[in-house]
């Protein structure tokens, strides 16, 4: 579980986020929305413990990760981000094995429990034919299935994913989003990812999380759909909500 307390944000003179309590649960795959420029990778970002300065505290598993040394991190978090990922000369199972890097030897070397964990991780998001394949010659989806199999080779609790859909067509964000929902609940994993997609994130995630400067409302999906905050927060947008029927651009 990920959980802010009192938790403040921001930079130069502008705050994004003031003094917050929420809590992201296991189990459960959670979609962080908010308009452009809110605040969302830099939350994701402080979250990792890539960025530092902040106010208050950030807990996983109870534990603050102030007190947490970086390898100690790297087995309680894996980070997803949302650069485009081309790794040529590097077979996919190479990238994967990237994800044992916390637990392999002083020098690096992968035993053979290790190599069936990567083997697992491909299998989890139907990658086990790429394993030989280079990821220059993928498609952005394929890739961004790779860069998950790592993420879930480094076995942590907690995964994070800044934009993972920004580069991909419509079926293959259901899909991917879909795929991390499965990890979720199958894994018994605490899965933030944020996006832009409000109707896969009404759709797919179990709960969400709405960054509404200074504040960040984490609520179940189905009551997020019913509180106005969305339908508030995206009206300069166009949008219009239905809870029943999900997102509908107005004037179409």
């Amino acid at each position: 579980m990920i959980r802010l307390h009192d938790f403040s944000i921001g930079y130069d003179e502008r705050t994004l986020l003031r003094e917050v309590n929420a809590a992201i649960p296991k189990g459960s795959l959670t979609a962080l929305i908010g308009r452009n420029g809110t605040g969302k990778s830099t939350l994701l970002r402080a979250i990792a413990g890539l960025k530092r300065r902040y106010a208050g505290e950030i807990l996983l598993d109870g534990r603050d990760i102030s007190d947490m040394r970086a390898d100690e991190m790297a087995k309680k978090l894996a980070f997803v981000t949302t650069e485009r990922t081309r790794i040529a000369n590097l077979k996919c199972e190479d990238v994967v094995a990237v994800g044992r890097a916390p637990y392999t030897n002083w020098i690096g070397r992968m035993q053979d429990a290790d190599r069936e964990i990567v083997a697992r991780s491909l299998a989890s998001v139907g990658m086990s034919d790429y394993a030989l394949r280079t990821m220059d010659k993928m498609s952005d989806g394929e890739c961004q299935r790779i860069m998950i199999a790592r993420a879930l080779a480094q076995q942590t609790p907690v995964i994070l994913l800044d934009e993972p859909t920004s580069f991909l067509d419509l079926p293959n964000r259901y899909e991917l989003c879909s795929l991390l929902a499965r990890l979720a609940h199958d894994e018994g994993k605490c899965i933030l990812f944020s996006t832009h997609e409000l109707d896969i994130a009404l759709s797919l995630a179990d709960s969400i999380a709405l960054i509404d400067p200074p504040q960040l409302h984490c609520l179940p999906t189905a009551e997020m759909a019913r509180s106005g905050h969305i339908e508030r927060l995206f009206s300069n947008d166009g949008v219009r909500f239905d809870p029943v029927n999900g997102i509908v651009k107005a004037n179409t």
